[in-house]
C-alpha cells in the first residue's frame, strides 16, 4: 500500500524533531509554505499536521501558527499505522536501522481462535509472526490471525485495541529480551468488517518503555 501523503510529511517533521534538528518551541512553515515544498493542497498539509499534534509532537497556537512540543515524546498512533507496513511505521518514528522479519504459516484453529473468527475448530488459518529490531534490539513481536479466505485488512471498517501492561507469552518474552516476572506493553487489535465479522486478529507485545503515550482513531473507513 502506498503511504499516504501526509503520513510521509508527517514522518519527514517528526524525524527532524526526534533527532534534534528542530527544537522544542520552533515554529514550523506555515501551510502554504509545507504545501509548495511537497506539491501538496492545505488539505494534505492539515492532515500532516493534525497527525503531529496527535502524536505529541507539535501544538497548535491560535492566530500564530505551529510549534514543535516542548517535550516531544514518542507516540504509537493509530489506525494511521494499521494502514501503514511495519517498515513505514518504526521508519516514520526514527532514522535507527530497522529491521522487520515476518514467517507465515497455516495453522489448527484453536478452540478460542476458531469462535473469534468464526471457522470451525482445527480449521486451517494463516498465522503471521511479525519481529521488529531497530539497531539489533528488539522493539516488537505480533502474532496476527486470519480465516484463510480474507487477505489483508482491505475489508475492515473498525478497529478495536486493547492495551495493557502485563506478562508476555513466551515466544514474546524471549524476543523481547525480558526478564522474568517484567511486563510489556501489549495490544489486542480485532479488526472487523462493515457487518461486524472479525477477519484479523492481532496480539502485539513492545518493551515498557517503548511509548509514551497511545492514541486511538477507531473508524477504517
Amino acid at each position: 500500500m502506498a503511504e499516504p501523503a501526509y503520513v510521509r510529511i508527517a514522518g519527514e517533521y517528526a524525524r527532524r524533531i526526534r533527532r534534534g534538528e528542530l527544537t522544542p518551541r520552533t515554529q514550523l512553515p506555515s501551510y502554504t509554505e509545507i504545501a509548495q515544498e511537497h506539491g501538496v493542497s492545505d488539505i494534505v498539509v492539515r492532515k500532516a499536521l493534525e497527525l503531529l499534534q496527535s502524536q505529541g509532537l507539535v501544538r497548535s497556537v491560535r492566530r500564530r501558527g505551529n510549534f514543535v512540543a516542548d517535550r516531544p515524546n514518542l507516540v504509537r498512533v493509530s489506525p494511521e499505522r494499521q494502514m501503514e507496513t511495519a517498515e513505514q511505521s518504526f521508519e516514520n518514528e526514527s532514522e535507527q536501522q530497522v529491521q522487520v522479519e515476518r514467517e507465515t504459516q497455516q495453522i489448527p484453529a484453536s478452540t478460542e481462535l476458531a469462535e473469534a473468527l468464526g471457522v470451525p475448530a482445527g480449521q486451517e488459518i494463516n498465522h503471521v509472526i511479525t519481529r521488529a529490531t531497530e539497531n539489533g534490539r528488539p522493539i516488537s513481536i505480533s502474532d496476527t490471525y486470519q480465516p484463510r479466505d480474507v487477505v489483508g485488512i482491505s475489508e475492515a471498517a473498525y478497529l478495536e485495541e486493547t492495551i495493557s501492561d502485563q506478562l508476555p507469552v513466551e515466544t514474546h518474552a524471549e524476543w523481547l529480551r525480558t526478564t522474568p516476572g517484567d511486563l510489556v506493553k501489549t495490544v489486542h487489535q480485532r479488526f472487523l468488517s462493515a457487518d461486524e465479522r472479525i477477519i484479523m486478529l492481532s496480539d502485539i507485545s513492545y518493551p515498557r518503555d517503548r511509548y509514551e503515550a497511545f492514541v486511538f482513531r477507531m473508524t477504517l473507513k
